[in-house]
């Protein structure tokens, strides 16, 4: 090395004059698409169609209000049963046990080869078709009876109907997330000395949710609209179908159409918090990005390291 290059290596190479790449034409779409959306909210603000006077008048109506509150009963009562059936089905379909498989397979493949509509209409009419029920000894006394064709279940129905069918796809949701944890993992508890119950809660459980939650959290927000095929039963106090019967007397559809999307919208974007902050919990330690807090709590044990003077 002459003695001009070994003077000019500590300086190290030239800064390089870099120049961003320049992207006109995504101005130009930015543009284009913030002028279409404000033509189309200003004719849809100037549209008669609309109706915003009954839309404001009806947003907040005590009928349209408890609907949603029933709505929003049907879809945590039907997620309920999804997700506790959903976990026993998913279970037997890993177990080695055939009879257990068989059975689960079979459940999955009616709940999900008919339509959620034709299920609801069958719920809708076992009162009809089972219209006693009896519990007792075969060929001896009954220990329980109940009538239920005089009984009002349209509401239990609904969500139990809801549920069933829900539950199917659950239980592939939580199969798929038991199964995308390595073996190995299950294998390095059982030599700890962990039980099998000890190992799915803290070794399984907590990985599988990372599969499991984004998916769960769209059934839910799904189920919240499905809801709106409860007339099939018939219930006929959910969202969809009061806003409809208010909008038949009114010969207005328009505006309560906008009610009931309003209402959805905003229980799906409170489901929609959750659900981000679920993620978020069950994803730690799953990237090596550091949250503020993370990059705040070292760098105070550097500098307890280091005496107090930052490395």
């Amino acid at each position: 090395m002459t003695s001009a290059e070994s003077a000019a290596a500590p300086h190290g190479p030239a800064a390089i004059d870099a120049v961003p790449l320049r992207h006109p034409w995504r101005w130009v779409g930015a543009v284009a698409i913030l002028v279409i959306a404000g033509l189309f909210v200003y004719g849809a603000a100037t549209n008669e169609a609309y109706g915003w006077d009954t839309y404001l008048k009806y947003l907040l109506d005590e009928r349209v209000a408890e609907a949603a509150w029933n709505t929003l009963q049907l879809t945590i009562y039907a997620m309920t049963i999804g997700l506790v059936l959903g976990v026993i089905l998913a279970v037997m379909r890993l177990s080695p046990n055939p009879v257990f498989r068989a059975v689960a397979w079979g459940y999955l493949w009616i709940f999900r080869g008919t339509p959620v509509y034709v299920q609801l209409v069958f719920w809708g009419l076992f009162p009809s078709i089972y219209q006693n029920i009896q519990i007792g000894v075969p060929f001896g006394p009954s220990l329980f009876h109940i009538q239920l064709q005089g009984l009002s279940l349209a509401f239990e129905m609904a969500f139990i109907g809801l549920g069933l069918n829900e539950a199917a796809y659950m239980a592939e949701i939580i199969r798929a997330g038991i199964i995308s944890v390595p073996e190995g993992q299950t294998e390095a508890s059982v030599a700890l000395g962990m039980s099998w119950w000890m190992t799915m809660r803290r070794t399984v459980l907590p990985q599988a949710m990372r599969v499991i939650v984004p998916p769960t959290g769209n059934e839910l927000i799904s189920m919240l609209k499905t809801t709106s095929l409860v007339t099939a039963v018939p219930y006929t106090l959910e969202l969809y179908t009061r806003t409809r019967d208010i909008s038949a007397v009114l010969f207005q559809p328009i505006p309560l159409l906008l009610v009931a999307a309003t209402w959805y919208l905003v229980i799906t974007s409170v489901l929609m918090v959750g659900q981000f902050y679920l993620e978020r919990y069950f994803s730690r330690g799953a990237s090596r990005k550091l949250t503020t807090k993370q990059l705040e709590a070292l760098a105070r044990a550097q500098l307890g390291d280091h005496g107090g003077v930052p490395a």
